[in-house]
């Protein structure tokens, strides 16, 4: 009886949170813009640093784990088996870690950079193209990847090893323990757990449905407008509630299956299709200048230059991927057992960051091919840059009917992982949540997004998301103490 009101104290409290600031983005978005901005800004000119640190951190600490005497480890018994082959693991968690957003930003950030970089680069020069490059791969790659591995794999071990909870709290047993991991200090970091969750999924949808809008437009005529935009919500919402009430094993894992499959489609097309050499050169140079650069630019803050550049991105990703690990941490935590700590860092660091890469290095590549007039056009819109860029290659609009399908399918599979989190957070950690909470999550995260799309608050509630979600970085920084301290407890070392 006492789980249960607890389970239920924390469902209410963060449905109750959502729904204020929901009600707060629509009835008064002038009061709510400023006021998420003004916090934003806040922690962008004060505590940029304590992003740049910890994310480094996080990249350091998880490969020290992989090599040390802990890699051996397994994320439950001794003679535990993955649940999920290699490939459907992989697929799952590379559609709930970033699937949309690489749809999103793949050819559009590169661009950006190529056509806007920082002060001391001429724009649309060969200097700004290795610049985009580069700095495309430093935000996509281990740095994102390894603040997830954090929150997933301290609550695997947690979970598996420990069986505790799958809650984010469970955590920090070693730190406050059991009575305040069930006190007000664990529920509150659950609630706020849930809210970053909602929030940053809600934004991506949100995201997702105008590039879908304008992909649909780009090749068939669907006019971009609200009536459109809230049809593809309903459809997709009905799609991916679905697939979460069927489970992982039937729903999650068969569409991050057909994702991998449509992503590796449109990835290869372009390839034949594009300026294939110059992408495997800028591939290979940019790799060899992420990884020259990677101490001095996960470092790089002028005390007494303008960091407006750094703060607009690189402060902007680091403060966004840290507002998303709790929930793609929880889900890869759900995903993994039986697996090597060795494996679990390799799996999800290394290869999600090798494959954004390629997809970086090809669809920015192919942008810049065509030169500055192109690319100017290009960025005017950043929902449809990649549709414009794919209208001057062969089969382009096979390509585009592709990434639309692409875009369709990675929305619903961040949508129905979020949603089975968010079943998990509120039901005791339970790895099985009841179909009336992921329905309820699932209807939740659509309305937030319907209703912040017709309220015009999407860039709002992303950066309300991010400035709330301030203090998971000192979170982030407790649960490799507390997982560190369980590590060298554990009977097996």
């Amino acid at each position: 009886m006492d789980k249960m009101k607890k389970d239920n104290s924390v469902f209410h409290i963060s449905l109750v949170v959502v729904f204020a600031i929901v009600a707060w983005g629509i009835f008064a978005p002038g009061s709510f813009g400023n006021a998420a901005n003004g916090l934003y800004e806040f922690i962008v000119n004060n505590f940029s640093w304590i992003y740049l640190l910890s994310m480094f951190l996080f990249v350091i600490f998880a490969l020290f784990l992989a090599f040390s005497k802990y890699g051996n480890i397994k994320l439950g018994a001794d003679d535990a088996q993955p649940e999920y082959k290699t490939s459907s693991w992989f697929a799952m968690l590379f559609g709930a870690g970033m699937g949309i957003g690489l749809v999103f930003w793949g050819m559009a950030e590169p661009l950006n950079h190529f056509m806007i970089p920082p002060p001391g680069i001429e724009a649309g020069t060969s200097e700004a193209a290795n610049f985009a490059m580069k700095t495309s791969f430093m935000h996509w790659g281990f740095h994102p990847w390894a603040n997830y591995s954090i929150f997933g794999l301290a609550l695997a071990y947690f979970q598996y090893r420990k069986n505790k909870p799958g809650l984010i709290s469970s955590v920090f047993e070693p730190l406050i323990g059991e009575e305040g991991v069930k006190g007000p200090i664990g529920k509150t970091i659950d609630i706020l757990a849930v809210f970053a969750t909602v929030a940053g999924v809600a934004t991506s949808l949100g995201l997702g449905t105008l590039q879908i809008n304008g992909g649909m437009n780009y090749l068939f005529g669907l006019p971009i407008n609200t009536t459109v935009q809230l049809s593809i919500i309903a459809i997709v919402t009905i799609i991916y509630i679905w697939t979460a009430v069927s489970g992982i094993e039937k729903g999650i894992k068969l569409l991050s299956d057909i994702n991998l499959i449509a992503a590796i489609g449109v990835l290869l097309l372009s390839i034949l299709v594009g300026p294939t050499v110059k992408m495997i050169n800028g591939l290979i140079n940019g790799i060899g200048m992420y990884a020259g650069g990677f101490i001095t630019d996960s470092f790089r803050i002028e005390p007494f230059g303008d960091n407006s550049w750094i703060g607009s991105w690189t402060v902007f990703y680091w403060a966004w991927w840290i507002a998303w690990a709790p929930f793609v941490g929880t889900f890869i935590a759900r995903i993994s057992k039986g697996r090597t700590i060795k494996e679990f860092v390799l799996g999800v660091i290394v290869a999600p960051s090798l494959a954004s890469f390629v997809w970086f290095a090809t669809f920015g590549i192919m942008g810049m091919n065509l030169g500055t007039e192109k690319v100017s056009e290009a960025i005017k819109v950043t929902e449809t840059a990649l549709f414009v860029i794919l209208r001057d290659y062969p089969l382009g609009n096979v390509i585009s009917l592709i990434a639309v399908f692409l875009l369709c399918t990675f929305f619903i599979t961040s949508a129905n992982s979020a949603t089975f989190v968010l079943g998990m957070m509120t039901s005791q950690g339970d790895l099985n949540p009841s179909n009336k909470k992921k329905i309820i999550w699932g209807l939740v995260q659509s309305l937030l997004a319907a209703s912040l799309l017709l309220a015009g608050g999407l860039t709002t509630l992303q950066i309300g998301s991010i400035a709330a979600a301030f203090p998971f970085v000192i979170v982030m920084i407790l649960v490799m103490i507390a997982l560190f301290k369980a590590l060298r407890a554990d009977e097996k070392i």
